[in-house]
């Protein structure tokens, strides 16, 4: 049995318990009204007015103009996410975190140390609860793809289990776009073929499948049976860092973008500099509004973990090799690989100075961060 444990609205929960202020009201967590600013996580009682994530902060005021808004404290918001995890820890090992708020979690081997499936996924949710304030949707099911749909359906506060002989009952009615891979794009497909529902869909036998959609076929004919054989696999030995960001609202603003772009390569370059690395690879990943996959990568001329030198990579990169098409965007993501360990033994290719400047301005950012939080200070963009 599976578990995918999602944290309700983690962000802003986050903030509501910290201030006691904040509780009950509606609150985003994201960027000033002023310039470009987005949100990054909404209260339940933010989103009751219409409000999401990836929503321009500006909208969101003009929706409630009672709205709180804090800055977000990534740093903090990863310290609770190992709170979190220390408690999966206790029921198994096998934890694949997917993002800060949500994993899943294999409890086959363990149910006979803690009970049920069942049992194990309400005794999560109390813990979390309990020690640390916060609340826990909780999915179960005989795989990943059904764990993650049930932790979805009954949100904030769900606790749904799907047992095997229950699987196509649970999957018939729910919408199409519930499937993973269905975007707006497929969904028009579907529905103009008159599917609708995932029960639909499977009344329909692979060859058809194969003629209209070729290589995807088969993921939507197993995901319409409730099939998905991929394990939970756990935390390895790291061969890279990454951090990435899944707009709910598809974004094809290409300032907006490399404006996100710039929160994830700081984040990646702190990452760096904690675990005393310096990278000679960068990659970028984009997921198209119709699950299109598109990667990046670029080997630097020399090591690095300097914010400013990473950013510049970064930024060339996105330029040079995404597209500048139109198409909506759901996913941005930056990393980094081929690490090195120890002191600099080349000098950099960027101007000496300019390079010990930006090794100092990091080293006091990252300080500036380690106190007050990643949202403290930020990195200003670049005009093309």
């Amino acid at each position: 049995m599976i578990l995918h444990v999602d944290m309700d609205a983690f962000y802003a929960s986050i903030e509501q318990r910290e201030n006691p202020n904040l509780k009950g009201r509606p609150l985003i967590v994201g960027g000033s009204a002023e310039g470009r600013g987005v949100v990054a996580a909404a209260s339940y009682e933010a989103r009751s007015f219409g409000i999401h994530s990836a929503m321009a902060t500006r909208k969101a005021i003009q929706l409630c103009p009672n709205l709180a808004m804090v800055r977000p404290r990534i740093d903090f918001y990863a310290k609770v996410s190992q709170e979190i995890r220390a408690i999966f820890a206790e029921f198994t090992p096998l934890i694949e975190p997917l993002s800060l708020d949500e994993a899943f979690l294999d409890v086959t081997a363990t149910a006979h140390l803690f009970g049920s499936p069942e049992n194990i996924g309400r005794t999560i949710k109390q813990k979390i609860l309990a020690q640390l304030q916060l609340v826990a949707s909780v999915g179960m099911g005989p795989n990943k793809f059904i764990a993650k749909i049930a932790s979805d359906l009954r949100k904030p506060d769900a606790l749904v289990i799907v047992r095997s002989e229950e699987t196509q009952d649970f999957l018939d009615p729910l919408p199409i776009e519930r499937v993973w891979g269905v975007g707006k794009v497929t969904s028009d497909v579907f529905r103009k073929l008159s599917i609708r529902t995932i029960g639909e869909l499977r009344k329909l036998d692979l060859e058809t499948l194969r003629s209209i959609f070729g290589n995807s076929a088969e993921h939507y004919w197993s995901l319409s049976r409730g099939l998905d054989a991929r394990k939970v696999t756990p935390d390895r030995e790291a061969k890279s860092i990454s951090s990435e960001t899944t707009f709910p609202a598809d974004i094809d603003d290409r300032e907006a973008l490399a404006s996100y772009l710039v929160h994830l390569v700081e984040s990646v370059s702190r990452r760096l500099r904690n675990h005393q690395l310096r990278c000679k690879g960068i990659e970028l990943k984009v997921k198209y509004s119709d699950f299109q996959f598109l990667s990046r990568s670029q080997t630097l001329p020399l090591a690095t973990d300097v914010t400013s030198e990473l950013l510049e990579a970064a930024t060339k990169l996105f330029h040079a090799k995404v597209p500048d098409d139109g198409k909506s965007i759901r996913l941005l993501g930056f990393g980094v690989h081929h690490f090195e360990q120890g002191e600099m033994t080349q000098m950099s290719l960027f101007d000496e100075e300019t390079h010990q400047r930006d090794r100092k301005l990091d080293s006091v950012t990252d300080s500036i961060a380690e106190k007050f939080g990643s949202a403290a200070i930020r990195r200003g963009g670049k005009k093309r």
